[in-house]
């Protein structure tokens, strides 16, 4: 039986084909469209489903779609009623979408699907998908289930249990009492996008201290003992404006909000720090109300929120729960998977056998290329390429690379399903090289450079340089590093302040050491990954290091690189030094010159 999920409308497209209880593929929209989170109709993702299970639309078996839209409809006219005359230009400008689309989903499936399909659509809350995408792929037979985003039709926080085939959510937190919403509302006083900046929020928080907690759980957030929060909305602008916060927000915290093109000051930094540590002990404190009430020894994460690595990093160590499994597209997208499976498992009432690593397939979901396919990129764009007669052979000429600091852009395999590059679309580089982390994030990303690195390690081998003990394949888990990899601190290194901080000295693995000592950890087993885990391998018998730099293949602003020759070109318009594309090395000082290559690079400050 064929079912296909679909996310659409708000915030990261997405389909996903199940086939009886088995994930066959999953995408987001952003990644064909090249728009950056993009929220229309996956008719791109979805075609790409079909193709990869040899399907037309006629062979499915039902379509679901992860929210209930009139029940989010009817959230938007009461919200806009209890706030009326405040919003109505708010109002005006959502109106139109619902009106024309988003009411009329059917419809919007039908032309999606190319009139091909005559089957049931079936529909599921928003958290049951999210929930769904938590439990069902993971490797319990039953555990605690909780998500945690900005809203859904009404609901923002949501926790149960799953047992066997079976999902019942429990207990609920709604609109407009959101953690999410809450954690954005910072994003945009800090100057960052939202939906899209809140990495970048907390990858600065280490850089502040959290001088204004006080004042957040004084007036913004109620944070009780049965894990709920309430929140006060004379603070905020979302239910009725077209901003987060309002000017009482920005009296109580010193001033306007941070203009995007500006650079974070310290105050910036340390109202992240601040926002960060409430929404951890937020986390926590929900995470322990759901294992009173489940008795239950394992959890289950999903929702946007379950995106904040050092908030799920603390639930591990810090939490009840003995073992904890997240889903790799915890946001919107993976609403797409989860809604697939709820069909299967809750609706249909198929019996479920839980896999002991998971289901998830390392979440390599995403379209892969064939060699003829990559050969026939690259040669009309006159690359020239290398070819070695062996796995192991381009594995070592990989390591070598890298250990002569180099940049390598490593595009193989199928692509990643969620925000994370877990080694098949990635940039690798050294980990041991103290300005790697700024040449990354300057040079290839024409980012922030304050942004951290996710270290990639072989699996078993983690705890030889993090203390962290369990498996982490989807880089959603923060540990700090072990004290005896940090190094001394150099002479007045403690009066560095603010993005200073990056200039000291951290220790063995420097560009994947955050300023406080922590790390995103991605563990890598052959199983899942064997070409990633094979240039791991090579790496660590070069250098004795089992651990290399990984960060996603794109540049600042544009989704992750979906084909060959977008890879090609991303390769040439930064400063990466090596690209492998399938069993392809292609090294920059071999390349002809790509028209427009040397004007995008100087734009962003890049060497010549």
């Amino acid at each position: 039986m064929n079912i296909l999920g679909l996310s659409a409308f708000y915030h990261d497209s997405a389909a996903a084909l199940v086939r009886d209880g088995e994930i066959l593929a999953a995408a987001q929209e952003e990644r064909f469209t090249r728009k950056k989170h993009d929220e229309r109709f996956p008719e791109h993702a979805l075609r790409y489903c079909l193709e990869t299970a040899g399907l037309q639309a006629s062979d499915l078996d039902a379509v679901i779609f992860y929210e209930k839209p009139l029940l989010k409809f009817e959230r938007l006219l009461e919200t806009y009623l209890a706030y009326a005359p405040r919003g109505l230009f708010s109002f005006f400008r959502a109106m139109p979408p619902w009106l024309q689309q988003k009411l009329h989903l059917p419809r919007e499936i039908d032309r999606g699907l190319g009139g091909g399909y005559a089957g049931p659509i079936y529909f599921c809350t928003h958290h049951e998908a999210h929930a769904a995408s938590a439990f069902y792929p993971s490797p319990f037979g039953e555990a605690a289930i909780l998500t945690m985003d900005g809203v859904g039709e009404w609901a923002t926080t949501s926790w149960g249990t799953g047992r066997g085939n079976a999902i019942e959510l429990r207990g609920e937190i709604r609109f407009p009492h959101s953690l999410g919403l809450l954690y954005s509302a910072f994003t945009s006083y800090c100057g960052f996008r939202v939906n899209s900046g809140e990495y970048k929020l907390m990858g600065l928080a280490p850089y502040g201290e959290p001088r204004y907690a006080g004042l957040i759980r004084r007036h913004l957030i109620d944070l009780r003992e049965d894990g709920s929060f309430r929140l006060d909305m004379a603070y905020f602008n979302y239910c009725q404006g077209l901003t987060m916060t309002n000017r009482r927000f920005h009296r109580l915290f010193g001033g306007p909000p941070r203009r995007p093109d500006s650079e974070p000051t310290q105050r910036e930094m340390d109202l992240a720090a601040s926002i960060q540590l409430v929404t951890e002990e937020a986390m926590l404190n929900i995470a322990r109300h759901v294992h009173r009430e489940t008795g239950l020894p394992d959890l289950c994460l999903a929702g946007g929120v379950a995106l904040n690595c050092v908030g799920n990093g603390r639930i591990l160590r810090e939490g009840p729960f003995e073992n904890i499994w997240i889903q790799p597209a915890a946001g919107d997208a993976g609403g797409a998977l989860g809604a697939a499976l709820w069909c299967w498992y809750h609706q249909l009432g198929n019996a479920r056998t839980p896999q002991p690593r998971d289901s998830q397939q390392g979440s390599y979901l995403g379209p892969a290329f064939s060699p003829a396919q990559v050969r026939a990129e690259l040669g009309a764009l006159n690359a020239v390429c290398e070819t070695f007669a062996t796995e192991e052979q381009l594995a070592d000429a990989i390591a070598a690379a890298l250990d002569e600091g180099k940049i390598v852009g490593h595009f193989a395999g199928r692509a990643e399903f969620g925000p994370r590059a877990l080694g098949h679309r990635s940039l690798l580089g050294d980990p041991r090289r103290p300005d790697m982390q700024t040449r990354m994030n300057t040079a290839i990303k024409f980012r922030e450079s304050f942004r951290p690195f996710a270290p990639a390690v072989l699996e078993g081998r983690q705890s030889d340089y993090f203390d962290l003990t369990a498996a982490s394949p989807y880089m959603l888990l923060v540990a700090p590093v072990r004290a005896d990899r940090r190094g001394p601190s150099a002479p007045g290194e403690e009066r560095l302040s603010g993005l200073a901080r990056l200039k000291a000295l951290r220790g063995d693995l420097p560009a994947v050491t955050h300023v406080d000592h922590s790390a995103r950890v991605q563990t890598v087993g052959a199983d899942r990954s064997p070409r990633f885990h094979a240039i791991l391998r090579a790496f660590e018998r070069r250098t004795g290091c089992p651990v290399l730099v990984n960060t996603s293949f794109n540049i600042r602003g544009e989704p992750v690189v979906h084909t060959p020759s977008e890879a090609y070109r991303c390769f040439m318009f930064t400063d990466m030094d090596v690209l492998v594309v399938e069993d392809c090395l292609l090294r920059k000082e071999a390349q002809p010159p790509l028209e427009g290559a040397a004007a995008y690079r100087r734009r962003f400050g890049a060497a010549d």
